[in-house]
This record gives structure tokens, sequence and C-alpha cells, in this order.
């Protein structure tokens, strides 16, 4: 392979990573708890601990079912607890929604949820996009 195109793929590589990051929404995140069946996607299917319910922003009358998105936790959203946030990101698959008066974009399994942020917030914000 020459340099060219070398350099042309690890430019193009770079792109599409900036441009995931480019092109994240923002949100908020709120968390349930068990039992996680049956839910609105899969009934009494088992889909483990990483997971999500969908609010109505992306509901689209169950078209996001059984979608993967990777959520990042960005800030509070109140002031019980300055920084929520633990770093990184987590990758949690839609299986059910949130019904209108849902209190965050994406309700994430209690599990979930304590990967990215203290429990305790309660609510956080976000940024999150389809993988």
């Amino acid at each position: 392979m020459g340099v060219e195109m070398k350099f042309f793929m690890m430019i193009s590589v770079a792109t599409i990573c900036l441009s995931s990051v480019a092109f994240a929404s923002q949100g908020t995140a709120t968390f349930y708890t068990p039992p996680y069946v049956p839910s609105a996607c899969n009934g009494f299917k088992n889909d483990g601990t990483m997971i999500a319910a969908a609010s109505d922003v992306l509901w689209n009358n169950g078209a996001v079912c059984n979608k993967s998105f990777r959520i990042r936790c960005t800030g509070p959203t109140n002031q019980g607890i300055a920084q929520p946030c633990r770093g990184g990101t987590i990758v949690v698959k839609i299986v059910d929604y949130c019904p209108a008066g849902c209190a965050g974009t994406i309700d994430l399994s209690r599990e979930a949820f304590s990967q990215i942020a203290n429990p305790d917030a309660g609510k956080i914000k976000i940024e999150y996009n389809q993988v």
C-alpha cells in the first residue's frame, strides 16, 4: 500500500471519528429499575441490563425498537450533585417506551445509568447517537 493511500485512510478514519462526535444529539437521561420485562419492543424476552426506554423524542411509533445508542454523560441537570458524570460512554439497546411525561429523552436501566453517572443525581444531561 502506497504512502498516499495510507495517508488517505488515516484522514478518512479521523473524519469518521470526528463526525460521530459532531453529530451527537443532546438530551437528558433518567433511569428505571427492574423488572425490565415485559417490554414494549420484545415482550417477555430478557434483553439484559444494558437497555433503555425511549421517550416520544425517539420512539417514532416503535421504529427505534432494538436500535443501539451510544450515550455519554455531559453534566448535571440540577444543583443536587455538582458533577454526577463518571466519564466514558455506554451502548444501550432500546427495548421499551417511556410514555408521555417521561422525565428524560432516554430512560436507562439503573445498571446502565450507574456506569456513566451517580444514580443519586436522578437525571443527567447527555449526548447520544445511534450506532
